[in-house]
């Protein structure tokens, strides 16, 4: 709503004007919108509608909508609240079955208005007035504001960063590779080198630890945005693009979702999902028992659950998508493998060495368990990525013992 509605002398943007605070809240509907509710408004009044329910989304924003339609449609009528975050039949069946009176989520529609209200005051007198005091066009708003002050913080820091240069000595120890400390000038490594040439080199210290990596969860959009990104080099708005034509498709669930998990009824849905991934995409027979009870938690399901393939992909020739939809569409579905399989079990050694009171160090790791890695190297393999650098430091140093008199 543009503040002339209020007051047609605000049509006029002046740092005098501000700050503008509506006392009454107006509303209108949009032109291409207007039909569709003229339709909720005449079932609203319906002399054989006995009370309405609020099916929006399961969250504050879905209450919201569904309050304003309401009020603006003038309907006193009882309401009754479904609340859903799964669109298993069984779900839906059982949120009929236990509706809730709609007052129960009085304080969750005004936390939302809030947020509403606070937006619309923020952006509408941050606007005018800097637009006002520097004679240009200049958006504000409660989250781009912040949001855009951190990235031209960040690339202020980067800007003006400035590189110091640092010198390494490294060694060669029957095919393991150490590195000494960092010195400021190439004379002080070259004496170092010197020492290394004519010195023995011996292990002082070696440390070994198995470790593991979790599984990571499944997708949510800012997750999928970040690894798009980071593995496909897709902007935001690509990844976001594609994977709503996928969900349009019915190939994928939901994609604006902040939840990294499945709700509590959906364990045969993951399931079935897995089994339709190993055929449909990987092509190959299952190769593991997934560990579904790790991505069920209807706690941490609100709106919507985690991003997921839909048992449609059965039925999909993937090579028949457009490219950036097959990538996006296998990166959701490989991560389902991800999150259920095992986890990435390693060992890790950290060897110190001396070569005349100089110290050098080395480290490795050796696999053990491959776990959910197994499925991030397929996925890259298939689309000719290349893997992390994590991934490609692979040095075996379980021999190191045997060197301990070198």
């Amino acid at each position: 709503m543009y503040g002339y509605v209020y007051d047609p002398a605000l049509k006029k943007w002046s740092y005098n004007s501000l700050p503008i605070m509506p006392g009454n809240w107006q509303y209108e509907i949009k032109k291409d919108t207007k039909a569709q509710f003229k339709v909720l408004k005449k079932l609203m009044h319906d002399k054989g509608v006995d009370e309405v329910i609020c099916a929006t989304d399961a969250g504050r924003e879905g209450e919201l909508i569904f309050r304003l339609v309401y009020e603006q449609a003038g309907c006193d009528k009882p309401i009754k609240r479904l609340w859903l975050s799964s669109m298993e039949e069984s779900a839906i069946r059982e949120g009929f079955a236990n509706l809730k009176p709609g007052y129960m989520y009085n304080d969750l529609y005004q936390s939302a208005l809030c947020r509403q209200q606070a937006d619309w005051l923020v952006g509408i007198n941050g606007t005018r007035l800097f637009t006002v005091l520097y004679n240009r066009l200049l958006k504000v708003g409660r989250v781009q504001t912040p949001t855009h002050a951190m990235l031209v913080d960040r690339d202020e820091a980067i800007r003006t960063f400035k590189k110091e240069p640092f010198y390494t000595c490294h060694i060669d120890v029957n095919g393991m590779e150490a590195v000494s400390e960092k010195f400021k000038t190439e004379d002080e490594a070259m004496s170092i080198e010197g020492c290394a040439v004519f010195n023995p080199v011996r292990i002082t210290k070696v440390e070994e630890e198995e470790k593991s990596i979790a599984q990571p969860r499944l997708y949510d959009l800012t997750t999928l945005q970040r690894d798009a990104n980071r593995i496909f080099g897709f902007t935001a708005k690509q990844t976001l693009d594609y994977t709503q034509s996928l969900y349009e498709k019915r190939l994928c669930t939901y994609p604006r979702t902040d939840s990294q998990f499945l709700s509590d009824d959906m364990g045969q849905t993951a399931e079935d999902v897995i089994g339709a991934v190993f055929k449909s995409v990987l092509k190959m027979p299952q190769d593991y028992s997934p560990d579904i009870g790790r991505v069920l938690n209807s706690k941490k399901v609100t709106d919507h659950h985690a991003i997921i393939p839909t048992m449609e992909i059965a039925k999909q020739d993937m090579d028949a998508l457009a490219e950036g939809e097959k990538k996006i569409l296998s990166l959701i579905s490989y991560r389902v493998l991800c999150a259920t399989s095992g986890r990435h079990i390693y060992k890790s050694v950290k060897v110190e060495l001396d070569c005349d009171g100089f110290k050098f160090h080395a480290s490795g790791k050796t696999v053990i368990s491959e776990g959910f890695k197994k499925y991030e190297k397929l996925l890259r393999n298939r689309f000719k990525v290349k893997p992390d650098a994590e991934d490609e430091e692979m040095l075996h140093l379980l021999d190191i013992f045997l060197m301990q008199d070198a």
